[in-house]
């Protein structure tokens, strides 16, 4: 595939939401074989080239709607990417604890539980990554 305007926008998108560190762990874990090269390519030029490079919403306000969609459907995997990139755009861990106990009335204790154990687990990491796990 080549590698355009699309992707090379959504690199930049996908590099300062993450950050470098996660990205280079996530391209030797994670996109380290052809089918899921393939999907990160994709994901580069259609989620972070086009849909998060739109105008419209700040990027920190899009993690947190990431985060809320992620608890809604149960994507705990996906939930711990989108608050490191939420606590990256600059929510706080309180107020992301709030968001997801906020959403407690509306899809439930259990979800919410296990979102709650996503983000203990994702905090507790980028504390001990070098700037909090805030910086480049």
């Amino acid at each position: 595939m080549s590698k355009g305007e699309l992707w090379e926008r959504g690199d930049a998108v996908r590099r300062r939401l993450i950050g470098e560190a996660a990205v280079g762990r996530m391209a030797k874990g994670v996109y380290d074989d052809p089918i899921m090269e393939t999907f990160g390519d994709y994901a580069r030029e259609a989620v972070f080239g086009m849909l998060w490079s739109r105008e419209g919403l700040d990027l920190k306000t899009r993690a947190l709607i990431c985060v809320v969609s992620d608890t809604a459907i149960h994507a705990w995997p996906e939930l711990a990417i989108h608050l490191r990139m939420a606590r990256r755009m600059g929510w706080t861990e309180v107020e992301l604890s709030e968001a997801l106990l906020h959403m407690s009335g509306y899809v439930g204790l259990p979800a919410v539980r296990e979102a709650l154990i996503v983000a203990k687990t994702v905090f507790a990491e980028m504390r001990g990554e070098p700037d909090g796990g805030l910086g480049a």
